[in-house]
């Protein structure tokens, strides 16, 4: 009887401890899963990457907060313009003056952090256009972000004096220079930028913006003409069908588009992108261009009929409209026009003492840099001459050498 006791003591006191034990795993569990249920608590070891803000900034990484916006709401059944087209078949943006929201697209640029380079050439007697492109461009082009200016010239020493904003700078590119016609350096500048994109400027921007030096801009040019490739429509033929567009018609041309095909008529004078996609439309322009020189053929307008076959295969995400480069003294004021962006240098009044920089002269005008102080880029690059080509005409800023719509058209000789 005594050891039945003993029995069932030794019975109880082993519930009581397995009893004990269940007690405290199952309180464990209870407060190990409202743990789970605050975030807060946990450690910052134990937490994942999809975790709330509060213990994200506990691992020192900083909440990205946006500063609060004020404007309008956008309406879905109230279009911003009803006069013109807003998008490609593509789904590509045309960028009118009233689509888009400057402050709301700099404060979302602003989270890239992104740098823009603007290029340009200023060679030979198109140096007389550089200042007034360069100061119109500090008060105008990307403001408020940063911006390397590329300047493409034989005649280094003579880039003015400039204060430009903080974030910005001018880099001087010396390039020599055999051509004497407009026609042979624009053609040139592809190689050139081609060039360029390989050796530095993918290390330098991530956006580029290719121009004429012979404009000034007179409104704000921001981030609403950034995309991976954009394109600007030419305001001589933004309204023709595509059978009188100006393309390259003959087939023995690399730049040679059918009557049947076409969307629009892309201006020279402004388009860019991302570095690695003007990297590839600057290199498949060039190898054209080469392709046509071996084969002594050269396309109608030059540059410009390839860039076009270009981007009518390799279609822009974004497309700007002729706002951005109209010419008001030749083509007027239409009732869709909005704003004048860039308006051509010929409606500049050139001061004398610029103007005196003409063929080899210098812009005695303008204040020359030390050379020692002018940033420049490793080496110079020489340019063979072509052979061959049209005879010279002077570019028009806008036109590119164009007459306006409905007026005869000159072909090269």
């Amino acid at each position: 009887m005594a050891q039945l006791l003993q029995i069932l003591a030794a019975t109880q006191k082993c519930c009581s401890l397995r009893a004990t034990f269940l007690l405290i795993a199952l309180i464990m569990i209870f407060f190990s899963y409202k743990s789970y249920l605050n975030p807060r608590s946990q450690k910052p070891e134990s937490t994942q990457a999809d975790v709330n803000l509060t213990v994200r900034e506990r691992r020192g990484l900083q909440s990205v907060k946006l500063s609060r916006m004020l404007y309008r709401q956008p309406q879905v059944l109230t279009p911003a313009r009803k006069d013109v087209l807003v998008v490609t078949p593509w789904l590509a943006p045309i960028i009118w003056e009233g689509t888009f929201n400057t402050d709301i697209l700099n404060e979302q640029f602003s989270l890239q952090n992104a740098t823009i380079g603007l290029t340009v050439f200023s060679i030979k007697t198109y140096m007389i256009f550089l200042k007034q492109f360069l100061q119109s461009a500090e008060m105008y082009f990307m403001v408020g972000h940063r911006v390397n200016y590329y300047i493409f010239t034989d005649k280094p020493e003579y880039v003015p004096y400039l204060n430009i904003q903080k974030g910005r700078q001018i880099i001087i590119l010396e390039v020599e220079s055999y051509y004497d016609h407009w026609q042979d350096i624009s053609m040139q500048r592809m190689e050139m930028i081609s060039n360029f994109c390989q050796e530095r400027f993918h290390q330098e921007v991530d956006y580029l913006v290719c121009s004429d030096v012979d404009m000034r801009f007179s409104d704000h040019v921001g981030v609403e003409i950034l995309s991976s490739l954009f394109g600007t429509l030419h305001p001589g033929y933004y309204g023709l069908n595509r059978t009188d567009f100006p393309y390259e018609r003959r087939p023995q041309s690399q730049a040679h588009i059918p009557k049947d095909e076409g969307d629009f008529y892309y201006i020279g004078a402004l388009f860019g992108g991302s570095v690695p996609e003007v990297y590839r439309l600057t290199k498949a322009c060039h190898e054209a261009i080469m392709v046509d020189q071996a084969n002594h053929i050269e396309a109608i307008w030059h540059d410009e009929s390839h860039l076009n076959k270009y981007l009518l295969y390799h279609k822009p995400s974004k497309v700007l409209s002729p706002e951005y480069l109209w010419h008001q003294q030749q083509m007027g004021f239409p009732s869709w026009l909005h704003q004048l962006k860039c308006p051509p240098a010929d409606e500049l009044e050139v001061p004398a003492d610029t103007a005196a920089a003409s063929g080899s002269a210098a812009c005695t005008g303008s204040r020359a840099r030390e050379p020692q102080e002018q940033p420049r880029a490793v080496g110079s690059v020489t340019a063979l001459p072509a052979t061959g080509g049209p005879p010279g005409r002077r570019r028009g800023a806008l036109l590119r050498g164009h007459v306006l719509a409905g007026m005869p058209r000159a072909h090269p000789a």
